[in-house]
């Protein structure tokens, strides 16, 4: 439980600090994309089921992001990531974010 939280309260503060802006921009859409593969890992290992990961990352990924098209592609790109076999962050981002 403890890794759990630990886990969502990093991932949230890195997430917030790409929350304050009026607009996306590239290098918000590729942080929050790299945000989502570490999430997706994390949660991945820590056994959570799709469903679960799917809102948790997703809550992220409209808070972070503003561009209604910018949520959209994300949310996209985070179902792949999800339903891939892949549990590794840097192979998630390697293969979603690049």
């Amino acid at each position: 439980m403890k890794k759990t939280l630990l886990a969502i309260a990093s991932i949230s503060v890195a997430a917030f600090a790409y929350a304050n802006t009026s607009s996306d921009s590239s290098a918000l859409v590729s942080e929050q994309c790299k945000i989502s593969a570490e999430a997706v890992s994390t949660l991945k290992g820590l056994r959570y089921g799709n469903t679960s990961i799917r809102k948790d990352v997703a809550g992220l990924i409209n808070l972070n992001l503003k561009v209604q098209e910018n949520k959209e592609a994300a949310q996209m790109t985070l179902n792949r990531m999800v339903d891939d076999q892949v549990n590794s962050a840097s192979a998630l981002e390697a293969k979603y974010c690049s």
